[in-house]
């Protein structure tokens, strides 16, 4: 299939509301994981095999993967920054709640609206976007001003997020300015797993992480469904999302998985849903809505 399609037809809807769903229900198979995997070895499992399943994906297809030289730096540094942006949110998953953690983690898309600007002069934000991201920011404040409740751990794992969602934030911003925003999606999903499995496996082995002395299943199930179902197969599918579909309609289906994950935090982690964490959600995911907005007679670009 090749040809571009102007609306979502039913297979794109059920894909993309799948998507959705997985990567809501990803902060959960991270909590889980925790109790027998620590964070950064965790992170780096998980990047390391998908990494070695996109290169055997791209081995079949005849598909390239290598960065080329002009692609080399630019890879080294969203590598980075994807293994930073990781290795700190797998990390505060060990001090909040995957219901709060997800609220924060979706602050990545104000990010780039604010950094898009530096980039693309011609993308500044408009009067809708400027109060999508007042609106956000509003509903993180009511979710800061409830952490206190929860001990300095809790403040300490929801900073921990908000400093994810900048670096997930400035990995998309890396892409967009430098020479990956001309190469494949392959080539740029497999520069960041590589990066990442390398950076956040030493940096596991030099902090001296511990591991559980006998990993139970459900653990290894959920590194399992990170590493195949999370980075793998939606990732890729994706990219064949926004390669035959409108970005602009398809990025309207993100706003689901901030849901997902905080009905995956109630239902399968007994995590408490309390009314401020709930308007927090609404208050981002409309905030969302509204910096995803396309401003009149302006270029659409692909959603954060």
């Amino acid at each position: 299939m090749t040809d571009r399609h102007l609306h979502l037809d039913s297979l794109a809807v059920l894909c993309l509301v799948g998507c959705s769903a997985v990567w809501g229900l990803n902060q959960a198979a991270v909590k889980v994981a925790l109790s027998d995997f620590p964070p950064l070895a965790q992170a780096g499992l998980r990047s390391l095999g998908a990494a070695l399943l996109l290169a055997a994906w791209a081995r079949w297809r005849r598909l390239p993967v290598a960065p080329t030289r002009e692609t080399l730096w630019p890879s080294l540094l969203t590598g980075l920054l994807f293994a930073a942006e990781f290795g700190v949110y797998f990390s505060g998953l060990q001090y909040t709640s995957a219901s709060r953690m997800v609220v924060f983690v979706y602050l990545s898309p104000f990010v780039v609206a604010l950094g898009m600007p530096l980039i693309a002069p011609g993308e500044r934000l408009g009067r809708w976007q400027m109060a999508g991201l007042l609106l956000a920011f509003a509903g993180v404040a009511g979710a800061f001003s409830e952490s206190g409740h929860g001990g300095p751990h809790q403040l300490l794992g929801d900073a921990m997020g908000v400093l994810g969602a900048v670096l997930w934030g400035s990995t998309t911003l890396a892409i967009r300015a430098t020479a990956l925003s001309r190469a494949s999606a392959e080539q740029t999903l497999m520069s960041q797993l590589a990066v990442s499995a390398v950076a956040l496996l030493a940096a596991s082995a030099w902090m001296g992480e511990a591991w559980s002395a006998q990993i139970r299943p459900l653990s290894w199930a959920a590194l399992g469904f990170q590493t195949v179902i999370v980075t793998f197969a939606s990732y890729l599918l994706w990219f064949w999302l926004m390669r035959h579909y409108p970005a602009t309609k398809i990025s309207a289906f993100t706003l689901l998985t901030p849901v997902f994950g905080l009905l995956a935090g109630v239902l399968l982690l007994g995590e408490p849903a309390t009314p401020r964490i709930v308007l927090a959600l609404a208050a981002v995911a409309v905030g969302i809505a509204l910096v995803s907005r396309p401003a009149p007679a302006a270029s659409s670009s692909a959603p954060s």
